[in-house]
């Protein structure tokens, strides 16, 4: 009888989306597996392999954060003027291809080159995917389908490491050698699930009659759009402490910091695996900016949370409580960016989010000042009001939403 339950709640499952979600969510898992098993040994495998300087690496690696900053934009307007299918398997074979770059490339100008295109075609597709789950899911069901894509991108980035690892010990190449053979497997996987379910007609719907210029003046003109996105940049400076500082902060403050630092990472995961789905439960009643507003108070209590702890048990309680947050704001950012998108435009205001990633690159630069000229207590502390300060930002464009959709109202009565 149980079994038979849960058989029933599994057709459920894959009934209540479009066959297309569903692979792009099993995509996400192997697109995330596959790229945290190569480009976090990025910089060891061209220590190894190359000649280049510490900046030098520096300089390449950080080449694809700058691109993918400014290409998710590009990649999302493209999207609504030529169709989902183009830019997603264009991005998807180019991603293949640059992976195969990476294992046979010897030269730092190639190398460099190939980090630009990786962070184009990684904010090609991240954009274009998300517009795409949009357009095949009712309004009521998108914050589920968005909490289930973060959730896929958490199981790919919590096995991807360890096979990375496990297959550089064989050959420091593989790892990037079976990234590209799985994003091109996926690609052609794609390309015959889009042919099949007819995704031309879709985009039909969708496609926007405007030209890259004038979608970009209505982007900049959208007052909610830039308080939401200025939102997102302030979160993203408490974030990036996660990845950045807070390895150093750990690692120096204890004498086995490095291994807590790691045992924390592992727990940022597997509590995103656990822990999504009943928290998705709990959202989905809610408005966008209550839950949105729930996950920022969870980042700064955990930001407080690191500033303050002195042993293992506090440090990893702290991870915990800042994974809340992570669960909770990543979906429902996207929610409220969905809300907002015109139809014929959605690509183009999923890319103009990944603007929000600057402050990702500004967070680790801030951060390593505060922490060298302060102290770890008074980084973590700052940044906490840091993250606080981003639920203005995100009530600000709510109210000028609120306002315009009242105007609109009262005119067509």
């Amino acid at each position: 009888m149980r079994t038979s339950k849960w058989y029933n709640q599994f057709l459920s499952f894959v009934k209540s989306y479009h066959p297309i979600v569903h692979s792009l969510l099993i995509g996400t898992i192997l697109a995330r597996l596959a790229s945290s098993m190569s480009l976090p040994f990025l910089a060891i495998y061209l220590v190894k392999q190359t000649d280049m300087s510490a900046v030098m690496i520096g300089l390449v690696i950080g080449a694809g954060s700058l691109a993918g900053t400014l290409g998710g934009f590009v990649g999302g307007a493209l999207s609504d003027q030529f169709g989902r299918r183009k830019i997603l398997l264009g991005a998807l074979f180019g991603w293949g291809i640059v992976f195969l770059g990476f294992a046979i490339a010897k030269s730092a100008l190639i190398f460099f080159l190939l980090s630009l295109l990786n962070g184009l075609c990684r904010s090609f597709y991240e954009p274009v995917s998300q517009a795409l789950m949009a357009d095949l899911t009712e309004k009521e069901k998108r914050f589920k389908v968005f909490s289930l894509r973060y959730l896929a991108v958490n199981i790919g980035v919590s096995v991807g490491p360890l096979l990375g690892a496990l297959f550089a010990t064989l050959d420091s190449t593989l790892p990037f050698i079976i990234t590209g053979c799985v994003y091109l497997f996926y690609a052609c996987g794609i390309y015959f699930l889009l042919n099949k379910f007819g995704i031309r007609t879709i985009e039909g719907d969708h496609k926007a009659n405007t030209t890259f210029l004038s979608t970009w003046r209505v982007v900049k003109s959208d007052v909610v759009l830039r308080y939401y996105l200025l939102g997102g940049i302030v979160t993203a400076l408490g974030y990036s402490q996660m990845t950045v500082t807070l390895s150093q902060y750990v690692g120096n403050k204890l004498i086995d910091g490095i291994t807590l630092f790691a045992v924390m990472m592992s727990v940022n995961a597997i509590t995103v695996v656990v822990m999504q789905i009943p928290f998705t439960k709990w959202a989905s009643p809610h408005s966008p900016l209550t839950v949105l507003t729930v996950g920022v108070i969870f980042f700064a209590l955990g930001n407080v949370g690191f500033g303050l702890s002195t042993g293992w048990i506090a440090f990893i309680i702290s991870m915990i409580i800042f994974t809340f947050g992570e669960m909770l704001t990543y979906p429902s950012t996207n929610l409220l960016i969905d809300r907002i998108a015109p139809e014929s435009m959605r690509g183009t205001y999923y890319g103009a989010q990944t603007f929000s990633s600057l402050g990702h690159f500004l967070g680790p630069w801030i951060g390593g000042i505060l922490l060298s000229q302060y102290n770890g207590k008074v980084l973590f502390l700052t940044m906490a009001v840091v993250a606080m300060s981003a639920i203005g930002f995100y009530r600000l464009g709510e109210s000028v939403r609120v306002s315009e959709t009242k105007e609109q109202t009262s005119v067509k009565a």
